[in-house]
């Protein structure tokens, strides 16, 4: 939300939105990088890691939004960028300048000699994550220097203790700020190979300046980058005794692979590391072919890696893919919803999919998916009272928005309301789950806890009218079950009862049903009705 008019969203503009997360059944929320940048990766690319970025605001308005979240019950995770900084950041500049005490705060190289003569080539064949190499040569130095991501964002070197205690540092400014924790970008990429090998050829692609071109075993997941985490963990544990208060949380973004996201949560010797290493898996693993079986593997693979004591997370979405109803298809906004609401743990939503927002554009960058919040349906879908925004409105915003949504006697909105509503029952905060494929296109999803209600999420993920039996889904379940939520495109209604042994789902359709359970007789004895003669 825009709050001044440029068409730029600012903090004062959360601040004004922060009842509609209240209202919804959001407990935090995560921002976006909003230090000051100049802005090559939209805030990525951080010259100041202790200021806001003027854009968005400055110090004042981020106390007054902690505050007025805070206020509402609302925690306020922060994004923390500890893989590099912008080459403007003043100890970018210094270490060019070989500046006494700077001089190895970034990965510096001589590079190789050319055997044509002339300057140096790069150190290895390292390639970024924008195509093209890792290395940058500085006129400047003589050197070249690593950098994982675009050019203007030099890699910090964690191989030298200053820097360590640095980013440290940063993470105890903001929480004496009163921050509630961290998502930490980009973790795998910390360490790199200190021999500077070459690394091997995928197979996946034949274009040498494409980053899948290579698998990168010396560049991510490096053995010391988790145990960076570790240290993180330490240093907000330390914090949370010394301060008090609820538990500081950190978040960790890796696409990783699962025996790798394991030790995040903790090292076999039981050092603690992320609370919530982020699970991509339904974005990566799941496509519009998908099978329910598919979602079910998804599913059963997290939980069997998750310590004991640990949180599952899940994730549909985030601001570097296709938004979930453009990736998987707009029928089935409220099954996806549905679904991961319907699992047990921490779910994460990525604003506009609880309405359904749609990609504005199909293109090769990242920007489709952060189009303008659709709040309502005047000029600028209600995100500023300016005349422009700083990505194009999408065009479906006069009948996919917040108003009307709120308005409509059902809608996205209001399913993903209920569900959140849903998660405050004892069943879904304490029972076990299990998710199981009961055809192609149908899944269930069953949460159970003795002496309270059990509920089973059913999804229709086909296009085709499907008939399945509830008797086996879940121990001694009544002859009749009763609909608790209903998506958007069902005939059903909250309340409504049907045979467990015969339920039908129309094309799309999900719902979550609800065994009751009787209710415990109360014996009263009154001392009226026995006398001892």
């Amino acid at each position: 939300m825009d709050s001044d008019g440029d068409g730029v969203g600012d903090l004062n503009g959360i601040a004004s939105k922060l009842p509609y997360l209240k209202s919804i059944g959001v407990k935090a929320f995560w921002m976006s990088p909003i230090y000051k940048s100049p802005m090559v990766d939209f805030g990525y690319d951080i010259s100041d890691f202790r200021d806001i970025h003027e854009e968005f605001g400055t110090m004042a308005d981020f106390a007054q939004l902690v505050e007025q979240a805070h206020a509402l019950g609302l925690k306020v995770i922060m994004d923390f960028v500890p893989n590099h900084s912008s080459n403007m950041h003043e100890w970018f500049i210094k270490s060019e300048n070989r500046e006494a005490g700077y001089e190895d705060y970034y990965v510096w190289q001589d590079g190789k000699t050319n055997p044509a003569g002339g300057r140096n080539l790069p150190p290895n064949n390292w390639i970024q994550a924008f195509r093209g190499s890792a290395w940058q040569w500085s006129d400047k130095r003589q050197q070249y220097y690593l950098h994982q991501f675009t050019v203007e964002q030099p890699d910090l070197n964690y191989r030298n203790p200053k820097v360590v205690q640095e980013m440290m540092d940063v993470i105890t400014f903001w929480l004496d700020q009163g921050v509630d924790g961290f998502r930490i970008d980009a973790v795998p990429t910390l360490y790199e190979d200190t021999q500077l090998r070459d690394e091997p050829v995928s197979g996946l692609t034949e274009d040498t300046e494409d980053t899948n071109y290579l698998r990168h075993i010396y560049t991510q997941d490096l053995p010391e980058t988790v145990e960076m985490v570790y240290e993180w963990r330490a240093l907000i544990d330390k914090y949370q005794q010394e301060h008090g208060g609820e538990t500081r949380v950190i978040m960790t973004e890796a696409y990783s692979s699962l025996d790798v996201i394991k030790t995040y949560y903790h090292s076999t010797n039981g050092t603690l590391g992320s609370h919530m290493p982020f699970n991509f898996r339904l974005i990566t693993e799941v496509d519009q072919n998908s099978k329910a079986s598919d979602i079910v593997k998804v599913v059963q693979d997290w939980m069997s890696i998750l310590p004991a004591g640990q949180v599952p997370n899940w994730v549909l979405g985030n601001h570097d893919r296709p938004r979930v109803a453009s990736r998987l298809g707009v029928d089935r906004i409220d099954a996806l919803n549905m679904l991961m609401l319907s699992l047990s743990g921490a779910s994460v939503t990525y604003q506009g999919e609880e309405i359904g927002m749609t990609d504005l554009y199909a293109e090769k960058s990242r920007d489709p998916c952060r189009t303008p919040f659709q709040w309502d349906d005047t000029a600028m879908a209600g995100f500023t009272t300016g005349s422009k925004t700083w990505l194009p409105v999408g065009p479906l915003y006069r009948e996919v928005n917040v108003r009307l949504q709120e308005q409509a006697d059902k809608s996205h909105l209001k399913v993903y309301r209920s569900m959140m509503e849903l998660r405050k029952t004892k069943t879904f905060q304490l029972g076990t789950v299990k998710a199981i494929a009961l055809k192609d296109t149908v899944l269930a999803v069953v949460r159970e806890l003795t002496n309270y209600s059990t509920y089973i999420t059913l999804a229709n993920l086909g296009d085709q009218l499907e008939v399945v039996s509830g008797v086996a889904l879940a121990d001694s379940l009544p002859d009749r079950l009763y609909f608790d939520v209903v998506s958007v495109g069902s005939h059903n209604i909250r309340g409504g009862a049907l045979a467990t042994k015969d339920i039908v789902l129309l094309p799309y359709e999900t719902f979550v049903l609800k065994a009751r359970v009787a209710p415990v007789e109360k014996v009263y004895t009154s001392i009226c009705e026995t006398w001892f003669v």
